[in-house]
C-alpha cells in the first residue's frame, strides 16, 4: 500500500513538474525552488501518511511556496496538531511552517469541493483584475478561508488580499505573503 501510494506521489511530482519549465519567468522562485516546493509538499504527507494514527484520523493539506508550508485540514486534537507540524518541520529544506490545522472531524467532500470552487473564483479574479500570472500567488482555500501565499510587492500583497476579500463565499483572508521589492 505505502508503496502504491509513494509511486502515485512521485507521478503527481512529475506531473507538476512539466509543467512548471514554462512559468520560471514570471515566478519570482528560481526553478529549483519550484521543485523543491513540489518535493516538500510530497514529503510531508508521505511523512504523516508513515504514521498510520494521525493519516486516518485527520485530513491533512501542505501547501509549500518558496518552502515555507501551510497546513490546512482538520485533526481530532491538539497533540494530532503538534504532531503534524513537527512531521512538516522535520523534511529538509522547510523554513517555517503555518499550522492552520482545525481541531475537528474531517471535512466532508461536499465541503472540500466547495473549497475547490472558491479557490478556483480567487485565481480568476486576480489572473483577470491584477493580470497577475497564476504562479506569483498560491490560493488554498479551507472552509471557506482563503490563504494566500507568494513572493509579491506590498501594492500586490494589499491588491491580492482587497480581491479575494470581494469573492463571494469568502469568509476571511488570511495574508502569508513575503514580501520582495
Amino acid at each position: 500500500m505505502c508503496q502504491i501510494f509513494r509511486l502515485s506521489l512521485l507521478l503527481v511530482a512529475i506531473g507538476s513538474l512539466t509543467q512548471l519549465t514554462g512559468c520560471a519567468v514570471a515566478d519570482h522562485r528560481t526553478t529549483g525552488t519550484q521543485i523543491d516546493d513540489e518535493i516538500i509538499e510530497i514529503k510531508v504527507i508521505d511523512k504523516i501518511h508513515s504514521q498510520p494514527d494521525l493519516w486516518e484520523q485527520s485530513h491533512v493539506n501542505a501547501t509549500s511556496f518558496n518552502n515555507i508550508v501551510l497546513l490546512t485540514g482538520e485533526t481530532p486534537s491538539d497533540a494530532f496538531k503538534t504532531r503534524i507540524a513537527s512531521t512538516a518541520a522535520s523534511v529538509e529544506k522547510v523554513r517555517s511552517v503555518h499550522n492552520e490545522l482545525a481541531i475537528a472531524g474531517q471535512s466532508s467532500l461536499l465541503a472540500r469541493s466547495s473549497d475547490t470552487w472558491l479557490t478556483g473564483k480567487v485565481k480568476s479574479t486576480l489572473l483577470g483584475e491584477m493580470q497577475m500570472d497564476g504562479t506569483r500567488v498560491k490560493v488554498v482555500t479551507e472552509k471557506g478561508v482563503v490563504y494566500l501565499m507568494g513572493l509579491v510587492t506590498n501594492a500586490e500583497a494589499d491588491k491580492a488580499t482587497d480581491l479575494a476579500r470581494r469573492v463571494a463565499g469568502v469568509e476571511r483572508v488570511v495574508r502569508l505573503f513575503e514580501i520582495s521589492q
